[in-house]
């Protein structure tokens, strides 16, 4: 997964032209809310064993200075995670 620190990550979604920026909105907050955010995702993803190949996490700051994570998956990433997502949920529900 690309993250800070990792050899992949670009920066995407940190060009200050690119967008409209609102005076009095704190948009690092919501950025470093967004990769804490990010870096919680990229860890239970691979701790669910989902292979990293093809997988992007990316943070970012929305208009009003939320916070936004962008997650990029392969086809067979999608379908590895919906089929992990679907087997905890039927775990789930036999337990309740």
């Amino acid at each position: 997964m690309d993250g800070i620190g990792d050899d992949g990550f670009d920066g995407q979604g940190l060009d200050p032209d690119a967008d409209l920026w609102v005076r009095g909105v704190d948009y690092l907050a919501g950025w470093r809310d967004a990769t804490r955010a990010a870096a919680e995702l990229g860890d239970a993803l691979a701790a669910a064993g989902v292979d990293a190949t093809g997988t992007k996490l990316r943070a970012a700051a929305a208009a009003d200075g939320s916070g936004v994570v962008r997650l990029e998956l392969s086809a067979a990433a999608a379908s590895d995670v919906a089929m992990r997502v679907r087997v905890v949920t039927a775990r789930w529900r036999e337990v309740s």
